[in-house]
């Protein structure tokens, strides 16, 4: 297994001003190059030999959930405590980051992990700045406890602080299209964007009927402007 500070935090400082970044997630998204589907087109985490993440059923999102097109949004703010994951790191581009969570949730069954919460992926770097392939992102599993997984699995933190959030229904791939109301919460407050932005996928596919069943909980981590 690779060393990990804490928190890998040469992959967690964005330069991009606020207005630049939002206009180029925004162009991003419009083009296909974020998200495009959770757990690799529908697989189910279960019985069929990948670790079971937990149910969505009794899950209550702490803001009401946005629906499409985001224009009333309720954006908050919270102090997000450190956690702990396993991940599989993908570069290249960001369509084929969640492809990698059943290929994860697998490897994790195999050597006897358990999901502590639905999966997420981490987005480090912006499509309309950098490369596509050299796009940084992670699908990730949150766990409870230290562990050592083995290759090709890798661990790390999830570091305690401050995110702006908000929860958002329909289709994932449409998830960073409700990015710029995060990202004028935080204007608005002088806050800067510090770290990569977080999709959390709380409803598994086959626990869907419809398009408007799925919940993404989308953070981003920020500062203190100068």
């Amino acid at each position: 297994m690779k060393a990990h500070l804490p928190f890998d935090t040469k992959l967690t400082r964005p330069t991009l001003a606020l207005g630049a970044l939002r206009r180029s997630l925004l162009a991003a998204c419009a083009a296909g190059l974020v998200l495009s589907s959770c757990f690799g087109g529908g697989s189910r985490p279960t019985s069929s030999g990948l670790a079971v993440v937990p149910s969505a059923r009794t899950f209550v999102p702490s803001l009401p959930v946005g629906q499409p097109p985001f224009d009333d949004l309720q954006v908050s703010w919270v102090h997000r405590m450190d956690d702990t994951y396993v991940f599989l790191e993908h570069q290249g581009s960001y369509t084929d980051t969640a492809a990698h969570i059943p290929a994860l949730l697998r490897e994790m069954k195999v050597q006897g992990l358990e999901a502590a919460g639905p999966p997420f992926c981490l987005f480090y770097d912006d499509p309309a700045q950098t490369p596509v392939e050299q796009l940084r992102s992670r699908a990730c599993v949150p766990i409870n406890g230290l562990r050592s997984p083995r290759s090709p699995l890798d661990y790390n933190f999830l570091p305690s602080r401050s995110v702006v959030y908000a929860f958002v229904s329909g289709p994932y791939p449409n998830a960073p299209r409700a990015y710029p109301k995060l990202f004028q919460e935080m204007e608005r407050n002088g806050w800067v964007m510090d770290g990569p932005i977080l999709e959390r996928y709380i409803v598994p596919p086959e626990e869907a009927k419809a398009a408007s069943d799925f919940v993404c909980e989308i953070q981003i981590p920020f500062g203190r402007g100068e």
